[in-house]
């Protein structure tokens, strides 16, 4: 009787033991609060919807940078709650929205930690939001295989005026600061850095990744501070299309028109003119950063509201630094789409008639005109050089021959403003680099998204370029090695390091592995400006009968706008292809 009692005894105490082992944590106790999570037992999922990461950026900390958050004294925080975007475009939004989230599989304490991904939102600078639901955003690329361990960290941050208003009002108030925004997802990477073990995650392994405008972000801090940021937040960085358009100073003119055009709109202009736009109602500013947003299309840039250089956040152009080695991370992936540039361009230059607002055609007169607006630093000359090497009758990459304006055009867009950038940033890793280009039709800006964004059939009708594609993301996040998990068979092409001079493929038929010649015209020696950064532009095959297209160079334009205090050296020649 009593060897059964204790059996008895020894039975439940297993599993009681086996209950407290498996039990995920979900209450995080933090020096500034306790927030409770859940659990989603259909996706296997621990998560946290809500916490705030620093104090609503309200009354006098509009414009400013993020401050500490919010002690939590009245109990638990609820963090399955959802919260508000920032203010944006048509939608109301709050200013109360410096929050994060985060998912992961079930962690105990006790269990090893494991890696981080710290993600940022696209939108053009000017819409986002960080609020998930179940299944969460970038799931599949934690699902793509039963192996997969990540953190997954979605980080709100302001745009537009709120985010990234220029100005010399803004730099010298105190309470103010230049790029914000960008700030915000600093302070979210230190909250990561600070807290993030309490949820299983390993501070010392951790990625950041984004799109279009999320992998522009995933630049900025890459440059940031120099690339001497201390201590490192982030070893890995995964750029998909790094929406990066032209910096300027924060007081260059370009900048400054900004700040008082929203002055002007909002009613504040004059000598109190910040002081009035922190006080001013929030749908005010929104209404005119929208306004200020639309007036600049097919202008200078395609948007408007950008980060700047502010001389301490950034200090240097992206192509500057990333040419001198002055970035905060050891290992580099960027990706880019095939005619993603074509989402960017005028849409009348598809047809013999003009059309849109200003209007464009199909005619290289209304190219020339459109390429002038675009890139109004460079010199005539220049922009023949630009035509000359986007012929009207050519070839690119996946496209065996092209002979239409919108086509041509959409490559200049997609070449200066998101493959370089992405080029630029992979390249410069202190350790390892890779490239990649997405090419599978419609190849569109964020139409590689269907692999690895949100749960879909596609997964599972096409799951070998699911799980070559996806699955290079994940080791990548992983371990800074796209191939080390590798789930495709040995035969097929995996990510090939950028310094062997070339690029991984995804195409409908599979993956390959291609010459890249990018590489030839980025030196440490070449510096470029603080104003508007010398243009790079791929070099395409120009012989249609040739498929060779998979080889291609860069040279750079120089800039009327380029500092007559900087010496510039010219790129080296690069090979004829």
């Amino acid at each position: 009787m009593t060897t059964l009692r204790l059996e008895a005894y020894l039975c439940v105490l297993l599993v009681f033991i086996s209950l407290c082992t498996c039990t995920p944590a979900l209450e995080a106790e933090l020096d500034y609060g306790t927030f409770q999570g859940s659990y989603s037992a259909r996706y296997n999922l621990s998560y946290w919807q809500k916490i705030p990461f620093a104090a609503p950026p309200t009354g006098q900390n509009r414009f400013r940078g993020p401050q500490p958050p919010t002690s939590i004294v009245n109990g638990t925080y609820d963090s399955t709650q959802s919260f508000d975007m920032c203010p944006q475009r048509t939608v109301n939004g709050s200013e109360d929205c410096l929050y994060l989230g985060l998912y992961s599989r079930p962690w105990s304490r006790g269990q090893p930690l494991r890696p981080v991904v710290v993600v940022f939102y696209g939108g053009g600078f000017i819409q986002g939001s960080a609020y998930f639901s179940i299944p969460p955003s970038g799931y599949p690329v934690l699902n793509v295989s039963s192996s997969n361990d990540l953190v997954f960290v979605y980080t709100n941050y302001r745009v537009n005026a709120f985010g990234l208003l220029p100005g010399k009002e803004i730099a010298a108030d105190a309470m103010s600061d230049l790029n914000p925004g960008l700030l915000d997802q600093h302070a979210a990477l230190k909250w990561t850095n600070k807290y993030v073990s309490e949820f299983g995650g390993d501070p010392s392994n951790v990625s950041i990744w984004g799109q279009s405008a999320g992998a522009g972000s995933v630049v900025a801090q890459v440059i940031a501070q120099n690339g001497k940021t201390s201590p490192s937040l982030f070893s890995k960085a995964l750029a998909s299309s790094p929406f990066w358009p032209k910096t300027y100073k924060y007081n260059a003119p370009q900048a400054q028109a900004l700040y008082d055009s929203l002055a002007n709109l909002t009613g504040c202009s004059g000598p109190n003119s910040l002081q009035c736009l922190k006080t001013v109602d929030v749908q005010a500013i929104r209404d005119a950063s929208l306004t200020i947003a639309g007036s600049h299309t097919y202008n200078t840039s395609s948007y408007t509201w950008s980060p700047v250089i502010d001389g301490t956040f950034l200090t240097q152009p992206l192509s500057s630094a990333t040419a001198k080695g002055q970035v905060n991370v050891d290992y580099g992936f960027g990706m880019y789409n095939l005619r993603e540039g074509e989402n960017f361009i005028p849409p009348g230059f598809q047809h013999t008639e003009s059309s849109g607002s200003p209007p464009f055609n199909s005619s290289v007169k209304s190219l020339t005109a459109w390429l002038k607006g675009y890139l109004p630093g460079l010199s005539d000359r220049d922009r023949s050089r630009v035509l000359s090497l986007y012929p009207a009758r050519g070839s690119a990459e996946g496209l065996p021959s092209y002979d239409t304006t919108h086509v041509r055009a959409g490559l200049i867009f997609r070449d200066t403003v998101l493959a370089c950038p992405a080029y630029w940033m992979a390249s410069a890793a202190h350790k390892k680099s890779y490239l990649g280009e997405y090419t599978i039709a419609p190849a569109k800006h964020a139409s590689d998204t269907i692999y690895w964004n949100q749960v879909n059939s596609i997964q599972q009708t096409d799951s070998f370029i699911y799980q070559g594609y996806a699955g290079a993301f994940a080791s990548f996040l992983e371990t800074g090695d796209p191939n080390a998990h590798k789930l495709t068979n040995d035969s097929v092409a995996g990510v090939p390091e950028l310094q062997s001079e070339n690029q991984f493929v995804i195409a409908q038929d599979g993956f390959s592995d291609v010459c890249f010649h990018g590489h030839t015209c980025i030196q440490r020696t070449t510096v470029r400006s603080d104003s508007i950064p010398l243009h790079f532009f791929f070099i395409l095959p120009q012989d249609r009968d040739k498929n060779s297209a998979t080889k291609k160079g860069l040279f750079c334009l120089t800039s009327p706008y380029r500092d007559p205090n900087i010496t510039v050296q010219p790129c080296r020649s690069t090979p004829q292809i």
